[in-house]
């Protein structure tokens, strides 16, 4: 894999091709290279529903949209979020367009109450997944971004697609879509030395 692939592949939004259909096999060869990723005690508990149905997917974008607007209720964001911001809300206004829209799920649901490590281990079982999937597609000029907008409607959600809601968490939704032509290059980022502590967090 090369840096430049791990360098220029991020969150997708205003660049995904709203007109150009997605191949299965080429989303069946990205989720073959996404189930490679590890997984707490190597249970690999990630399941994939994915949407191209337009109905399925217009009622699925009005849930995110009520979503996406309640986690901006009451926040101010800062004057350099507010590119992220209105790309953020493009998707959510162009989202029932997208080409697929993949439900990244776990088997299981945790409780409650669950401690910090039954938590890290739940979500981190299917992260690596979600970032392998994004990797292979941006390979193939496919882009995408991961979303969890959805989840304020998880239940609603759930009984739309018949996803058996005490059994399969959902943990994330990647739009996916072929890319329009756009700058390729790193993001702006701190370099690691200035977020990076040795021995002591000082």
């Amino acid at each position: 894999m090369s840096t430049e692939l791990l360098t220029t592949t991020r969150s997708f939004r205003r660049r995904l091709d709203l007109t150009r259909p997605v191949e299965r096999r080429d989303l069946l060869e990205c989720l073959d290279i996404a189930v490679q990723a590890p997984s707490g005690s190597n249970r690999q508990p990630w399941r994939f529903l994915i949407v191209q149905d337009g109905e399925t997917k217009q009622q699925i974008a009005d849930y995110y949209r009520k979503g996406f607007a309640a986690n901006l209720s009451g926040r101010t964001p800062r004057p350099d979020q507010l590119g992220d911001l209105a790309s953020g809300r493009y998707l959510a206004d162009h989202l029932a367009e997208v080409p697929a829209l993949v439900l990244v799920c776990s088997l299981g649901r945790l409780p409650a109450a669950s401690s910090p490590s039954r938590l890290a281990s739940f979500y981190g079982s299917i992260y690596p997944a979600v970032w392998n999937f994004m990797l292979a597609l941006r390979e193939r000029g496919l882009g995408s971004c991961l979303t969890t907008a959805h989840l304020a409607y998880e239940r609603e959600i759930a009984d739309l697609l018949a996803i058996p809601f005490d059994e399969v968490t959902q943990l994330a939704m990647v739009p996916v879509a072929r890319l329009l032509p756009g700058s390729d290059g790193p993001a702006r980022r701190a370099p690691a030395a200035e977020v990076t502590m040795w021995d002591r967090w000082a």
